[in-house]
């Protein structure tokens, strides 16, 4: 009997022996299987954040793909670039707009004020026209006419260009200005004008265009900047009749210079500010000279006789 139970005790322990070693080794899977799916969850959750970080780049350089070009953003600020043709004769003009004034692939920007009025040019080369290979028209135009701008109907008002046909420039109300006919025909506008053709073109070309009151499209001033051979050059005159402005001087009792004087060399330094090798009639005046200019003074040489007849500003 006593053997019997001794028996019994033994398979009794390796049972449970067995039993626990079972439960350990389950114990030991479940643990091991268990860092396995801890090790796959990781693996798996770094690879969607890396897809993630993927899809983000990818978004934010398609961003950057889709925004359009910056070049003439900071200069067009606060403008609305607007097309208008070349040719177009309505003298309207939308405020706080830029526009192209340029015939053909030239790039010459206008911009308006918030009341319409044509207040700045801007070109960084100034190409003169080809008549060769673009359709200019028997009398040296791009187009038959030019934009009919508030005061430009007037006997002694031209529609005058900001920047003229020979220099490549439209015939919209972008470029166009009420201007005094002398002076856009034999004023400082003009001289200014065949400087830059005789120099074959410009660069940095800036005009700034003041008028007297915020109704008129009529200016009352204009400045030139422009550059040429490397000097920059800056003409400021009124938009008036030079011959009056003229003939206003003489009667405050300033005398015009006299052939005692005439032949008398001075330092044309001093009076050609620009140092372009010119004198205007302004820096003549500017410089104490008084109009006309005759042949025998020693000035005579350095500036513009339009008419040939042997007098500058008279």
């Amino acid at each position: 009997m006593k053997k019997k139970m001794n028996y019994l005790i033994f398979l009794l322990t390796i049972m449970f022996m067995v039993a626990c070693t079972t439960v350990e080794d389950a114990s030991i899977i479940d643990e091991e299987t268990g860092s396995k799916e801890e090790e796959v969850t990781k693996v798996n959750t770094n690879e969607n954040s890396e897809k993630e970080e993927t899809v983000t780049t990818m978004d934010e350089e398609r961003e950057v793909e889709e925004t359009p070009g910056q070049s003439n953003d900071e200069l067009f600020s606060g403008y609305k670039l607007i097309e208008v043709d070349g040719g177009d004769l309505s003298g309207y003009r939308e405020p706080n707009v830029v526009v192209d004034i340029g015939y053909g692939d030239r790039e010459y920007w206008a911009f308006t004020n918030e009341y319409g009025q044509l207040v700045r040019v801007i070109a960084e080369e100034i190409i003169l026209q080809d008549d060769r290979n673009e359709p200019v028209l028997s009398s040296g135009r791009y187009y038959s006419d030019e934009a009919k701008v508030p005061g430009v109907v007037s006997d002694v008002l031209d529609e005058g260009h900001v920047i003229a046909d020979s220099l490549g420039g439209v015939s919209n109300a972008y470029n166009i200005t009420p201007q005094d006919s002398a002076l856009n025909r034999h004023g400082d506008q003009a001289y200014m004008e065949e400087v830059i053709r005789s120099a074959g073109g410009a660069t940095n070309f800036e005009a700034i265009i003041t008028y007297p009151n915020t109704k008129t499209q009529i200016p009352s001033r204009y400045q030139y900047t422009y550059t040429l051979m490397g000097n920059e050059i800056v003409d400021t005159f009124d938009n008036a009749n030079p011959d009056a402005i003229n003939e206003s001087i003489d009667s405050t009792g300033s005398e015009p210079s006299d052939s005692t004087d005439s032949n008398t060399n001075g330092d044309i330094s001093s009076v050609d500010t620009n140092g372009n090798g010119q004198v205007t009639i302004k820096e003549a005046k500017d410089a104490g000279f008084s109009m006309p200019i005759t042949s025998d003074h020693w000035l005579y040489p350095y500036m513009d006789d339009r008419d040939n007849d042997g007098m500058v500003g008279e």
